[in-house]
């Protein structure tokens, strides 16, 4: 029998996807997000990129917004296409911010753009926010695998950032704060339903 982590990961791992309303690029890992954000947008599926976060931690790779949007700029993205919700200093918080922001803003379809090692958690969290407030948006999974589980780039190895973050992991669902493997299994199926329906 599989375990509860086990069918997140599969799901987290191998979501679907549909072209959405913005890519949420999760301030964080230094500059390692932005090529992901940057690549769905110059394809065309998105719209808008929402860089979600307000803090400074060099030693923990999280850079501010002024020094990854000339990034973004040359990448292609247009500056009126760029959004900083600069409210939030933790994942939580991100969700709950960014979440509101989509619904003021009409959109139904979020790309959510982390490192590999945090998109389980980060994706779980934004999930938690959607089903409490009994929201329509459609998230889907679109990590950014741009370095390898071994490389240390100031703020460690992702291998041992994995551990780290599912310590977190079971720590935040004992709280209440993430979605739960059968919400999440809930939420694919009528995720994938809707997009069965419009094929």
């Amino acid at each position: 029998m599989i375990t509860d982590r086990e069918k997140i990961i599969a799901i987290v791992d191998n979501d679907c996807f549909s072209k959405s309303d913005a890519a949420i690029l999760l301030e964080g890992d230094g500059f390692f997000r932005v090529n992901k954000a940057a690549e769905l947008y110059r394809n065309g599926l998105v719209s808008k990129i929402v860089f979600s976060g307000n803090v400074v931690d060099r030693d923990y790779g999280s850079y501010p917004f002024e020094e990854n949007k000339p990034l973004l700029l040359q990448s292609g993205v247009r500056e009126s296409d760029l959004i900083h919700e600069d409210k939030s200093t933790h994942t939580r918080q991100q969700a709950v911010e960014v979440i509101g922001l989509a619904e003021k803003m009409g959109w139904k379809k979020l790309a959510l753009v982390a490192s590999s090692e945090h998109q389980y958690r980060a994706y779980l969290t934004f999930l938690r926010e959607i089903i409490d407030k009994k929201s329509d948006i459609i998230l889907y999974n679109t990590p950014a695998r741009q370095l390898n589980w071994f490389q240390d780039v100031g703020w460690g190895m992702r291998i041992d950032r994995l551990v780290g973050e599912f310590d977190r992991i079971e720590k935040y669902t004992e709280l209440g704060h993430l979605a739960t493997a059968d919400e999440v299994i809930q939420y694919q199926k009528w995720k994938e339903a809707l997009m069965n329906e419009s094929y």
